[in-house]
């Protein structure tokens, strides 16, 4: 068991270059225009063809349309796509591609309920509740609200960085954690020695909390 590892929003190739070359498992690009990390679809091409094998590319969609999903997919080599708005699961089956569902964590919520809705789907990412924001806001939740999830590998965001990701290893056991304003100089561009700290965090913690690095 290791903590698999996704570098969100990456908007530039350098950026590509230095979460391939510290080793983390999938990098996230971002078809949402409202976000500033959004990617253009020749920029995510450049972006793409910059990240070598066995790394997974993820596109990140919030509630799109129908045909600008479409287009995405017959552009750019999108591995998995991750749904981060109110789609439904049936809207996310249309896509015909491997997907992950994000729920964003707010007071009543049954993730188990939720995640089951999508039981389709590959995993199920846990992200902060901001009113009036999607996604990258930096801020926490109650990371305890991991262990609801029993029927999905969980992904865990939100607020995550170098001097809180080992409680979050150690304590809630993620499968694993996406990352995105954690290791930015600014929205959209990121720090390689920010991404390089954090990325031997993780292993440390992982070899604390499994007994193995790999």
């Amino acid at each position: 068991m290791r903590t698999r590892i996704k570098i969100c929003g990456i908007t530039l190739v350098e950026d590509a270059h230095s979460v391939v070359q510290c080793g983390a498992d999938a990098i996230g690009l971002i078809f949402y225009p409202s976000s500033p990390r959004h990617v253009q679809i020749d920029q995510a091409k450049e972006v793409t063809n910059a990240v070598g094998a066995f790394v997974t590319t993820v596109g990140v969609f919030v509630n799109p349309e129908i045909n600008y999903l479409q287009e995405v997919l017959r552009n750019v080599p999108i591995d998995i796509i991750q749904f981060h708005g109110n789609e439904s699961p049936e809207f996310c089956l249309q896509a015909d591609k491997p997907y992950i569902k994000a729920i964003r964590v707010k007071d009543g919520i049954d993730l188990e309920a939720e995640a089951q809705r999508y039981s389709s789907s590959r995993g199920i990412l846990l992200d902060s509740f901001v009113p009036g924001v999607v996604g990258g806001t930096g801020e926490t939740f109650a990371w305890e609200k991991t262990n609801e999830v029993k029927s999905h590998p969980v992904i865990l965001a939100g607020g995550i960085n170098r001097s809180n990701v080992d409680t979050v290893i150690s304590e809630h056991k993620p499968y694993a954690i996406d990352i995105s304003s954690g290791v930015e100089i600014d929205k959209g561009i990121k720090s390689g020695a920010a991404i390089e700290q954090f990325m031997q965090a993780v292993r440390r913690q992982d070899q604390i909390t499994y007994g193995s690095n790999t």
